[in-house]
């Protein structure tokens, strides 16, 4: 029960010799109060240390996204995590991550779609009113969580790395730093990282410590598929601080992924093979578009042309450093656009809306 302050007290009797307008000030005072209590005590947690994101509900599930009941009727509890890091300060997330989560989310049922974003950690506990996150509440296996980069590198070599206040002069600093986080998320915690530019076509679960080939001479890390603890990836922690050169674009990405399964598997250059339990995969698999070749995705391709190009693919990378600044004309054949179409359609619907 609440107890009226001193003053609130003191007022009453003052206002019970006095005109009735003067009651009404009153109770209106004591409303607000009692309001205030209440808007307090929903929120605070006494049991809770850290900040609880809520997703908001402003877009209307059944209509965006028809099929959300049978996502939910997946088993309980998930059988694995697949996981998107945002490093940077941005809340505002675009179509291309929207789809990106969403296609996961449809193609993992069973899974916990894990989305960590920096720019949340000082947040409050509800997420920014954007429609993607209304979007994305509607898939009841995804979680929008704070980034604690301190948190997530303790106990790893990267923690010191980490610590040093010049990195962040570096030029590349972000690129960088999401190359440690998707590393040292599967060395933990193991399961699935996608970059935010990707298409899941096709649940990955069973591409098991595995990466990709991107072209002849490089592996790349916008796909990782490890079992936690992987010695694989703490090779690759460990050469991230060894050879650690944070100037050079890529050096500490896909060039350090190469020069990692180069000396795993004893091998002087990359080619598609299995080798002490873990797999560099054809190109087709998750990168079936090479970067060179990144305006294919906004040309028109007939439907038998997608199904062909995508016979043997789980996942489309869209290259989005590279494409980000190209227009997509909705509704059209452009390859991007049928992708977006088939694998994320509530993320279409809206692109559609707006």
């Amino acid at each position: 029960m609440l107890r009226m302050p001193s003053c609130l007290l003191k007022l009453t009797r003052m206002v019970l010799s006095h005109k009735p307008c003067a009651l009404f000030i009153l109770i209106i005072g004591f409303v607000s109060f009692a309001y205030i209590k209440l808007y307090w005590g929903i929120w605070e947690d006494p049991k809770s240390r850290a900040p609880t994101y809520g997703l908001s509900a402003e877009i209307s599930c059944a209509h965006y996204v028809p099929s959300a009941l049978d996502i939910a009727g997946g088993p309980s509890p998930p059988t694995g995590n697949v996981f998107f890091v945002e490093t940077s300060e941005q809340t505002s997330p675009s179509y291309l991550f929207s789809c990106s989560v969403e296609s996961a989310a449809r193609t993992h049922p069973a899974s916990r779609v894990v989305v960590l974003m920096k720019g949340l950690a000082k947040g409050n506990a509800s997420l920014p009113k954007h429609w993607a996150f209304s979007l994305l509440s509607c898939f009841p296996n995804v979680e929008i969580r704070p980034l604690d980069l301190t948190e997530l590198f303790s106990g790893t070599p990267l923690a010191q790395w980490f610590l040093q206040p010049q990195r962040q002069q570096e030029p590349h600093f972000l690129h960088v730093l999401s190359d440690a986080c998707r590393i040292v998320l599967m060395w933990k915690f193991g399961g699935i990282y996608l970059d935010t530019d990707f298409i899941v076509l096709k649940n990955l679960e069973n591409l098991t410590n595995a990466l990709g080939i991107q072209d002849d001479n490089e592996l790349n890390g916008a796909f990782l598929s490890f079992k936690a603890k992987h010695q694989f990836m703490e090779l690759c922690m460990q050469d991230f601080v060894q050879n650690y050169n944070g100037w050079v674009w890529g050096h500490q990405g896909p060039e350090l992924l190469t020069r990692v399964f180069k000396k795993w598997c004893s091998l002087g250059t990359i080619k598609s093979m299995s080798c002490k339990g873990v797999s560099a995969l054809a190109q087709e698999v998750v990168y079936p578009i090479p970067w060179q070749d990144w305006k294919k995705l906004f040309e028109a391709v007939s439907a038998l042309e997608l199904q062909k190009l995508l016979k043997n693919t789980y996942a489309v990378h869209i290259w989005n450093k590279l494409s980000h600044g190209t227009k997509l004309e909705i509704p059209s054949q452009a390859l991007l656009a049928q992708l977006y179409s088939q694998f994320c359609p509530a993320t279409y619907a809206k692109m559609k809306q707006d």
